[in-house]
């Protein structure tokens, strides 16, 4: 049988249970860790070792533990699920550590799960740090002396960190009316822990981990965030805890583009300053809310590697992606959905308004109001994706509208006519696709994009 194919993604291995993600994997890739650990030459022993709710997830990672343990390295195993962003924080303030290894397969579908290596900067491992580990692949590792297996539970260091950066007195003092869907993922057993050690009230629900997250996706999306309750805020994470979702008084799903620039304004008013650092998808609300707060931006790909890239090399006021992930400069350069949820509620206890008033204000403020839609072409092989990405690349307008702009960073994004209507086109990482993302102030301009990428890009 042939070995399995393996490939670092954005953020680490993951393959489908039992097929491509077996013992055997995981196994070549631990082996694979551990000689890129020693080539580092360092005298620090310790890996911390956590893993989500997923099947056979504590499997695994024991698998992992023992395996890290022969290799003489001492193991400091989660006695339960937890979060991704707890075990990133442990990768850099766990005494002797070295780094971490997290089983988990994010937001994926339930048959899947996923390994990643976390440096101890505790943020994801760059592209040069899994080329490196990919080099060691199916090489002989020698066993070693001192190793040992420690097991507990790692929040109580993260907790009191995030109580010199959250305002948790200023969220009791003024709280939003709250509710915490569980959504079956990692961070059930630690947010509501959180919220309960300061006194913080909230309703809850889906307070139960689940291998096949209750039947759907563990995402925090609409689709899966089903409750609503009038008058109240709902909060949730996605499996491994370092995204975030939010349903605002009303019903409405804020999407994390609108909850990026509202923080960024809020944390500009609390005289927080550096970067805002984000993702080439980001939408261009975010650039206008930070030209008015006079905070320069700084553009990266899509994954959050290349924020907490950023984050490391410049000081950063606010790092955020559009699929829901964001940090800030004084916490860790990790995504951290624990975080985010707890920033939004100070925000809105600290402006003593609603959530729903709160993004009408932000748009208010920018003085428009965005608005996105996606083109999907099915692709045939790589040669079609980048014929079709010379051919916009190539073209000196959009439709009726002048391209401004380029941006060639991941894919292709193109600014057209005010540089609030753009076009960003870039190969989907997971499907034969080639994507087509576009967004403008104005739903006729949008309208006539589309129509213009189907007819160009058939």
């Amino acid at each position: 049988m042939d070995k399995t194919v393996i490939k670092f993604g954005t953020d680490g291995f993951r393959g489908i249970i039992a097929r491509e993600f077996t013992f055997e994997t995981v196994e070549r890739i631990i082996k694979a860790i551990c000689l890129y650990i020693r080539s580092l030459n360092e005298n620090k022993k310790t890996i911390i070792v956590g893993y989500d709710p997923r099947f056979m997830a504590c499997d695994f990672a024991k698998f992992c533990a023992q395996l890290l343990k022969k290799y003489g390295f001492k193991v400091v195993l989660s006695s339960k699920v937890v979060p991704t962003p707890i075990v990133a924080y442990c990768a850099k303030y766990y005494p002797d550590s070295i780094g971490a290894i997290m089983l988990t397969a994010s937001h994926n579908p339930k048959e899947y799960q996923g390994i990643k290596f976390i440096p101890n900067y505790a943020g994801p491992a760059t592209k040069e740090i899994t080329d490196e580990i990919l080099k060691y692949l199916d090489l002989d590792v020698s066993l070693a002396d001192g190793g040992e297996i420690i097991e507990k539970t790692l929040d109580e260091d993260y907790i009191k960190h995030l109580e010199t950066i959250i305002d948790f007195e200023r969220i009791k003092q003024n709280q939003p009316k709250i509710i915490y869907d569980g959504l079956f993922s990692s961070s059930i057993g630690y947010f509501d822990k959180i919220l309960d050690k300061h006194k913080i009230d909230y309703e809850a629900i889906n307070m139960y981990h689940s291998s096949d997250f209750g039947g759907g996706l563990p995402e925090p999306k609409p689709k899966f965030m089903k409750y609503r309750k009038k008058g109240y805020v709902v909060l949730a994470n996605d499996g491994d805890a370092d995204r975030y979702g939010v349903i605002d008084e009303e019903g409405n799903y804020i999407s994390p583009n609108i909850v990026l620039a509202m923080l960024l304004k809020y944390l500009h008013s609390k005289n927080k300053i550096g970067y805002m650092v984000k993702t080439v998808g980001v939408s261009n609300l975010v650039d206008v809310v930070a030209k008015k707060c006079n905070i320069e931006t700084i553009t990266t790909p899509v994954g959050f590697k290349w924020l907490s890239e950023a984050m490391r090399k410049n000081k950063t006021i606010l790092a955020g992606e559009d699929s829901g992930g964001l940090s800030v400069g004084e916490h860790i350069p990790e995504k951290d959905g624990l975080f985010a949820n707890l920033l939004i509620l100070e925000m809105m206890a600290d402006e003593n308004k609603p959530l729903v008033q709160l993004s009408k204000e932000i748009i208010d403020f920018a003085g428009c109001e965005f608005f996105t839609d996606r083109v999907d072409i099915e692709l045939e092989n790589d040669m079609t994706a980048n014929n079709l990405m010379s051919k916009f690349n190539n073209m000196v307008q959009i439709a009726d509208f002048e391209i401004k702009e380029k941006l060639e960073l991941d894919g292709i994004k193109l600014f057209l006519d005010d540089k609030l209507t753009s076009l960003l086109i870039r190969k989907s990482g997971t499907e034969p696709l080639l994507r087509f993302y576009i967004e403008s102030n104005s739903i006729d301009k949008l309208n006539e994009i589309k129509d213009f990428v189907r007819k160009n890009a058939s």
